[in-house]
C-alpha cells in the first residue's frame, strides 16, 4: 500500500518541523507529508532539516491558520482534497493532520495588551478551529480521519505565581461549577433548539437532536444546582483553594479525566452509558436527584 500523506501546520520551527522531518524520513517510507507554514519565507530551516526527502516525500506549502482562505487553498491544492492517499488500517487513521501551528506568551497579565492576547487565540484556538471545520466533511463523508492538536501540560496544571510575597490577602480561585439552573442555560437550550443544521451531515445532526440535547436537559434537571451555591464557600473561607468544584454529585465524572490521562476513560464511560446502557444512566440520574434534594434539606 502506498504512503499516507499527513498535513502540518506550522512547520517553520520548533515541534512542527521536526515532526514534519521526522515522517517524511520515515525508513518504511510510510508517509507523504504536506508540511505548511504562515510564511514562505521562513522554510529554509525545514529544507535542511528534510534533505533528501524534500520535493519527494516532503512537500511545502503555505498555509495561514488565522485565514480560511488560506486554509482552503491549501487543502483545494491537494488531489481530491485528500489529506490521506488511501486507507491503511494496520498502521492507524488513513486521515491525519497535525495541528501544530501557534504562539506563545509569558509574563504578568497587566503588561500584556489584549490585542496581544487576542492574536494568540486567533492562531492557537480560532485557528485550529477553522482547520478542523475545513477536513472534518470529508473525514465524515470517509469515515476515517485522525486530528491530532498539539496542546500543553499546562492545560492541566496551569502555571500561577504565588504572589503571597507580595501581598499576603491576594488570592484566586477558579470556581468550577456543574450544571446550573439560570435563565443562561435554558436560553442555551432552547438556541440549541432552534439551531441551523444545515451546515453538517445528517447523522451528525441526528446524533445532536436526538441524543445530546435530550440527554443535556436530563443531566441538567438532575444534577443542576442554584446559581447561590457557587460562590459562597470560596468568598467566607480563611484559606481558599486554587479551585473549587461546587458540585459533589458531578464530581464522579470529572474524576474519570484525572484518573485516565489517557482520556481513554473518560469517554468509554460516557459513550457506554448513553448509548449501550442508556437505562441505567437514566436510573443514576434519578438517584442523584434524590440525593441533591435529601442534601438541600439537611
Amino acid at each position: 500500500m502506498g504512503p499516507r500523506r499527513v498535513l502540518v501546520t506550522g512547520c517553520s520551527s520548533g515541534i512542527g518541523l521536526a515532526v514534519a522531518a521526522r515522517l517524511a524520513k520515515d525508513e518504511l517510507r510510510r508517509f507523504e507529508v504536506v508540511a505548511t507554514m504562515r510564511d514562505l519565507r521562513k522554510r529554509g530551516p525545514l529544507e535542511k532539516a528534510a534533505g533528501d526527502s524534500l520535493n519527494k516525500t516532503l512537500e511545502i506549502k503555505q498555509l495561514d491558520a488565522c485565514c480560511e482562505a488560506s486554509i482552503r487553498e491549501c487543502v483545494n491544492s491537494l488531489p481530491d482534497r485528500r489529506i490521506s492517499l488511501q486507507a491503511h488500517n494496520d498502521i492507524g487513521y488513513s486521515a491525519v493532520t497535525v495541528n501544530n501551528a501557534g504562539v506563545g506568551m509569558i509574563g504578568p497579565l497587566e503588561c500584556q495588551s489584549i490585542d496581544a492576547m487576542k492574536n494568540l487565540f486567533d492562531t492557537n484556538f480560532f485557528g485550529l478551529a477553522r482547520l478542523v471545520k475545513e477536513l472534518l466533511p470529508d473525514m465524515k463523508r470517509r469515515q476515517s480521519g485522525h486530528i491530532v492538536v498539539m496542546s500543553s501540560v499546562m492545560g492541566i496544571q496551569g502555571a500561577f505565581v504565588c504572589v503571597r510575597e507580595i501581598a499576603e490577602e491576594e488570592r484566586t480561585t477558579l470556581v468550577e461549577p456543574g450544571p446550573v439552573v439560570t435563565e443562561f442555560e435554558r436560553k442555551v437550550l432552547e438556541d440549541a433548539e432552534k439551531m441551523d443544521l444545515s451546515g453538517t451531515d445528517e447523522e451528525t445532526a441526528k446524533i445532536f437532536r436526538e441524543v445530546y440535547l435530550p440527554y443535556s436537559k436530563k443531566i441538567f434537571s438532575s444534577l443542576g444546582q442554584t446559581p447561590e451555591e457557587q460562590t459562597i464557600k470560596v468568598i467566607t473561607a480563611k484559606e481558599p483553594p486554587l479551585r473549587h468544584q461546587t458540585n459533589r454529585l458531578y464530581m464522579p465524572m470529572t474524576a474519570l479525566k484525572h484518573a485516565d490521562p489517557t482520556g481513554r476513560l473518560p469517554l468509554d464511560t460516557f459513550y457506554k452509558m448513553i448509548f449501550k446502557h442508556d437505562s441505567v444512566f437514566n436510573a443514576t440520574l434519578g438517584v442523584l436527584r434524590m440525593l441533591q434534594r435529601g442534601a438541600g434539606k439537611k
